[in-house]
């Protein structure tokens, strides 16, 4: 084995700045986020938006009826789903009850297919209804559908603000929608 330098490569050491021995982790799919503000889309309800484009564009893996699942443009974990009323609601109390059946159901499913591709070991799931509580898109009702893994905690989402995500959200969609499909 050599130690001849491979071409397109650069030695870290000779850029600028002061070397030391972090590594960096590179997200700039997360600048659309921090460039919207605190409110990413505030003249239009991405939710309302989804349905009238291609899953594709708008992430969809499911819809059904009364309601539809689409990955989360800004996850958590990979394959952090949303489960969404087509109505445009705020709170879980204005649901109908053919809608609360169906988020139900979709959440099972949910869960269910992504046991299956990502071989989670646990689930987040939950609502956070007005922006007190947390909702980054709060006019619009969805729950999320967070996978866990028993080793996925580590140090960057404490220290750093920054999570590792392993797969880009068009693979990830891809997957989960061909399982939920299948």
């Amino acid at each position: 084995m050599t130690d001849a330098p491979v071409a397109g490569l650069v030695d870290a050491a000779t850029l600028a700045g002061i070397p030391d021995e972090f590594q960096r982790l590179w997200t700039p799919h997360r600048m659309a986020y921090i460039a919207a503000g605190p409110q990413p889309l505030r003249d239009a309800c991405p939710f309302c938006a989804a349905p009238q484009m291609s899953d594709e564009d708008s992430l969809i893996v499911a819809r059904g009826t009364t309601a539809f699942v689409l990955l989360n443009l800004f996850p958590y974990n990979s394959g952090h789903l949303l489960v969404c009323p087509y109505r445009h609601i705020s709170q879980y109390d204005e649901a109908t009850g053919e809608e609360v059946a169906e988020i139900g159901a979709l959440t099972q499913r949910g869960m269910a297919v992504l046991r299956k591709v990502s071989r989670c070991d646990g689930f987040n799931i939950g609502m956070n209804q007005g922006h007190v509580a947390g909702a980054g898109i709060d006019g619009h009702l969805h729950q999320h559908i967070v996978p866990r893994w028993t080793a996925d905690a580590n140090f960057f989402p404490i220290i750093a603000k920054t999570k590792a995500l392993p797969q880009l959200l068009g693979e990830v969609r891809r997957t989960v929608a061909d399982a939920w499909h299948a």
